[in-house]
């Protein structure tokens, strides 16, 4: 009896109900913050939908919005977001997610899943004074996915449809403050994200299906400060210093293990420049690091790291290791042929030294929408 007490109490009993507990509580206050994002999201929907239809009919103009905003300030000064700007913030979210072009979208990606019906009736209250009904598209619970900031930043940096949806999505995903959509949009995720998979070995694509949508073909290391001629040792220096920063660019499955892991094979010592664990894929990445371009030999030395990693580091419960082979630059017919026929679960990614342009887009949201579609239940 005193053994099964002195069980029940043992250290590792009480860390197990801790953690039952903490996980209880982040549950409930996870869907709290969901449910008052939610209200948010309609609210902005709902006032964005009576302003833009008497925009539409010409009732009001900008001078009646701007009123309407000090009308609200007066009324309630403690009222906070309804600015003339961010009146129209709430007008181009519905506008944009009420237009005929997202709803083919929506069908085409099965976004229904996230979505009311359309088109029916909905009431606003204006001063308790009348209930004035009209014609308008209930909102997509599709928009409950991310928060209206992040909706705003989406809708004035992306012009295509596809594109507004990529980032609804990866800003879910990957749990996006509106800080960390920023850069994603200035590096251009969605084009990154949506290459010609050249860069991946068949191994990778067999072992991983989802890897188009998790790994990046370009990495933007602006952060870093790189002159255009800079060593392989500076540019480790340089994310070993800013790794934050580093494993927000890689995306944030990403936890850093070490530096210059050693690998000991056959009595000899082999450092791979860095070491990371990959969360969704329970595997552990290699990350390889050139300051030239990518030339087909490097590939050899890639491979015999996860082959050690495997044998030597890998754990029973975790999956095949990855390695990623960094380079400053590439030609992708080159890293075709290179990657063409490795059965080794590997790719090839170049990084920039500052923030390019955007890029036009190269390719729609299949891939990325059929993924999230599948692995949204463990998100």
């Amino acid at each position: 009896m005193l053994n099964d007490i002195e069980k029940h109490n043992s250290p590792g009993r009480r860390d197990e109900e801790f953690q039952q507990l903490f996980s209880l509580i982040a549950t409930r206050r996870e869907r709290a913050s969901q449910a008052v994002n939610n209200e948010q999201i309609q609210n902005a929907w709902e006032v964005g939908a009576y302003v833009s239809q008497r925009l539409a009919v010409e009732a009001w103009g900008s001078k009646t919005v701007t009123e309407l905003a000090e009308y609200l300030r007066t009324r309630d000064p403690s009222l906070r977001g309804y600015s003339r700007r961010n009146i129209y913030n709430m007008v181009a979210l519905y506008e944009s997610y009420s237009s005929t072009s997202f709803l083919e979208i929506s069908e085409r990606y099965r976004l229904e899943s996230y979505q009311s019906e359309i088109m029916q009736s909905a009431t606003a209250q204006i001063d308790g004074a009348e209930i004035v009904q009209f014609q308008t598209a209930q909102m997509p619970s599709f928009l409950n996915l991310t928060s209206f900031t992040n909706h705003i930043e989406i809708i004035n940096n992306c012009k295509a449809v596809e594109e507004r949806v990529f980032y609804v999505l990866y800003s879910y995903r990957e749990r996006l403050t509106v800080k960390e959509l920023q850069r994603c949009l200035k590096t251009d995720v969605f084009t990154a994200l949506s290459g010609d998979g050249h860069n991946l070995s068949k191994g990778l694509m067999e072992l991983y299906p989802q890897s188009p949508t998790l790994f990046k073909d370009t990495v933007f290391v602006d952060f870093l400060g790189l002159p255009v001629k800079h060593s392989e040792k500076k540019l480790k220096t340089g994310i070993l210093d800013h790794m934050k920063e580093f494993i927000l660019e890689l995306g944030k499955d990403f936890i850093f293990i070490n530096k210059e892991y050693p690998l000991n094979v056959g009595g000899n010592i082999y450092k791979l420049d860095l070491l990371f664990f990959h969360r969704a894929l329970q595997c552990l990445v290699a990350v390889e690091l050139k300051a030239k371009d990518f030339k087909p030999a490097d590939m050899g030395q890639l491979v015999f790291y996860l082959e050690a990693l495997d044998r030597d580091v890998k754990r029973s419960n975790e999956n095949p290791s990855i390695g990623i082979l960094l380079c400053r630059g590439l030609n992708r017919s080159v890293v075709e042929y290179a990657l063409n026929r490795s059965l080794s679960p590997t790719m090839i990614a170049e990084y920039k030294r500052l923030l390019l342009p955007k890029e036009a887009l190269r390719k729609s949201l299949d891939e990325f929408a059929a993924f999230f579609e599948t692995g949204k239940e463990g998100v």
